[in-house]
């Protein structure tokens, strides 16, 4: 059972893998290769000279073995002829030149092999770069509501593993053509003298390869369909050991509570992939005798014909055709067995390359117009919202609904309400994280999502209460408001100035100093001076809008009471939007409006407000009740 948000409830077992859970048909196999193009199209596009000289190195390097095999025929041949013959000297040079033929054969097939592995570590550090940075770019791209949805979340999971372990389908790939040259150069050499046991070969082989597709198809669906629990692991192991969660985990004895939903669970993943892998152990075993069984009943003929001296089309079966016979035998029945599973192999990991590619494939739903609007500068006319509602997707409640206000330029809005009431939805409503479900907002006249984009948010401060605590220096932790200007360091100590910051650089020796407890050197911050540091970002966009997410949750009394005598002058001749549970805070605010569980209900001044007697009037007292 998933909880919202996507984590399992961690005190339910896991259902057990079912069969049902696999593709069913050969089609639906062979359809899970359909990326295989776009993968090599990538790679290629990736470097394309370090690919060409893989392939080059792959082909070379699959002559080597039938060279090996024919270049040791010749010389058992060699001998055993001058052993026959009772008179006269060995022909010695050409021993010789066999001998040394056989040792470049052999040099050769080193450095092609060496070569081929350096090259392919080096290709696949630049795909690994190259696909993460076009995995973070296209996870930018996406709709945060999507990034919300615990469906897309488990898909970009699944897509983030497969970032560094793609390539090694590029590699399998090129080592199964590799296999088949060679395979298919042996093969015609064996045809040679005795073609059917050709045939014989591929029955011995072929229960196995079925075998192996079929498991690599469980295997693939048991963790697809894990791929939750797998993210709550991978959480559980790093709050269990951080330092963020360490206080509380010492305070709070919840050390063993953690350590044990870690070891439950990952002894649940364990327990399924225990029993899936004895199954595939036990059914490989018995199907690769099958192919056992063939090679030496293939063997046991060879040698049968040799000892009769049987003429094969090519010759007699001679002592060194017997040992290149038994030799090839065994090596393309190994290759073929290798050329089969390598496929089966490639069907399972190309399983994975839907996980990939299908993440590349989502798209946002908030597409830009053909057309798009620059914000205007400045904005004349301000926001309305037109009976503007909104709800999550798989949700059946409305976040916010039925809301009609307007925000005028130079106007300073607050909004109040009870947790979930809708406050921050309306706030990234506004900036157009979320587009409205049902109704409109219109900026000076127009819809907002005629504006470019880009454009609207450029033109927007913002800062949410559970804004990033960065480890970057603290010049960047203030420059990612604007990181244009991320080396105007007279802008940045302004911003800082404002939002009293600059007292955190004075304690903590600057602004190149390193934030935060994960790099050597850091200063770790108390939640106030993070705060500080969080409003230098809004104040450093020269933005015609400001939201404010409790931006003083975290401040001290003077600390807030200086913030607030600075807000008033940043927020002259622009639009202001404050979300606060402290009535101090929004009682600056020209207007307050009131929200329940979604709904507009109250609209007006501090003093109008109060003087109504609403849920506004009910909070102001509660909250003055505790100062008496």
């Amino acid at each position: 059972m998933t909880a919202p948000g996507g984590m399992p409830g961690g005190g339910r077992g896991r259902r057990p893998f079912r069969e049902e859970d696999r593709p069913k048909t050969w089609g639906e196999r062979f359809r899970a290769m359909r990326h295989l193009p776009r993968l090599l199209g990538l790679v290629w596009r990736t470097q394309p000279r370090y690919a060409v000289g893989v392939i080059l190195v792959r082909i070379l390097g699959a002559l080597v073995p039938l060279g090996l095999l024919w270049i040791g025929k010749l010389i058992i041949d060699e001998v055993v002829a001058s052993v026959a013959e009772s008179a006269g000297d060995p022909d010695w040079r050409r021993l010789a030149i066999l001998l040394g033929t056989e040792l470049g054969i052999a040099l050769v097939g080193t450095v092609l092999s060496r070569a081929g592995g350096l090259l392919e570590s080096l290709l696949g550090d630049r795909f690994a770069n190259d696909t993460s940075v076009r995995l973070m770019r296209h996870a930018a791209a996406l709709d945060l509501e999507q990034l919300e949805n615990s469906e897309v979340y488990d898909r970009l999971e699944r897509a983030r593993r497969q970032t560094i372990g793609r390539l090694s389908l590029f590699s399998l790939l090129l080592s199964t053509l590799q296999s088949m040259i060679t395979l298919i150069t042996i093969t015609v050499a064996v045809a040679v003298y005795v073609p059917w046991l050709l045939v014989l070969l591929a029955v011995a082989v072929l229960p196995s390869f079925l075998g192996e597709t079929h498991f690599a198809s469980l295997g693939y669906s048991l963790l697809f369909s894990w791929t939750p629990e797998r993210r709550q692991l991978d959480y559980l192991r790093y709050i269990g050991a951080s330092d963020i969660s360490a206080k509380e985990l010492k305070l709070f004895g919840l050390s063993d509570f953690i350590v044990g939903r870690y070891d439950r669970l990952s002894w649940e993943f364990y327990e399924a992939n225990r029993k899936l892998s004895v199954r595939r152990g036990v059914v490989s075993v018995a199907l690769n005798s099958i192919g056992t069984l063939g090679y030496y009943a293939a063997y046991a003929w060879i040698i049968y014909l040799a000892v009769i001296r049987w003429e094969s089309p090519a010759g007699v079966i001679t002592i060194g055709t017997l040992t290149f016979l038994a030799a090839s035998f065994r090596q393309g029945r190994d290759l073929l067995q290798q050329v089969l599973m390598s496929l089966a192999q490639v069907y399972e990991q190309s399983l994975y390359l839907d996980d990939l590619f299908g993440f590349f494939e989502l798209q946002p739903r908030m597409q830009p117009p053909a057309n798009p609007l620059p914000v205007p500068q400045p904005i004349r006319q301000g926001f309305v919202f037109e009976k503007v509602g909104f709800k999550y997707q798989n949700s059946e409640r409305w976040a916010v609904k039925d809301l009609s206000f307007t925000l005028r330029p130079g106007e300073r809005l607050a909004l109040v309400g009870e947790n979930g009431a809708g406050k921050t939805t309306l706030a990234k409503l506004l900036v157009r994280l979320y587009d409205p479900t049902e109704g409109r907002i219109l900026l000076d006249g127009a819809d907002l999502r005629e504006y470019d984009i880009e454009s609207l948010r450029a033109n927007a401060g913002v800062i949410f209460q559970d804004f990033v605590r960065y480890d970057f220096l603290l010049r960047e932790n203030i420059a990612v408001g604007d990181i244009e200007q991320a080396e105007d360091q007279a802008a940045i100590e302004e911003a800082a100035e404002q939002s009293l910051a600059d007292s955190v650089a004075e304690r903590v020796g600057g602004y190149e100093r390193m934030l935060g407890r994960r790099f050597e050197g850091g200063a770790d911050l108390s939640g106030g001076e993070w705060q500080k540091v969080a409003l230098a970002r809004a104040y450093l966009r020269e933005a015609q809008l400001l939201v404010l997410d409790e931006p003083t949750a975290a401040l001290d009394a003077r600390a807030e009471y200086e913030v607030f005598l600075r807000f008033s002058e940043l927020t002259k001749g622009k639009m202001a939007l404050l979300i606060s549970h402290r009535f101090s805070t929004v009682r600056m605010a020209d207007r307050i409006l009131v929200l329940r569980a979604g709904e507009l209900i109250e609209d007006g001044t501090h003093e109008e407000l109060v003087a109504r007697g609403g849920l506004y009037a009910d909070l102001f007292q509660l909250q003055a009740a505790g100062y008496r």
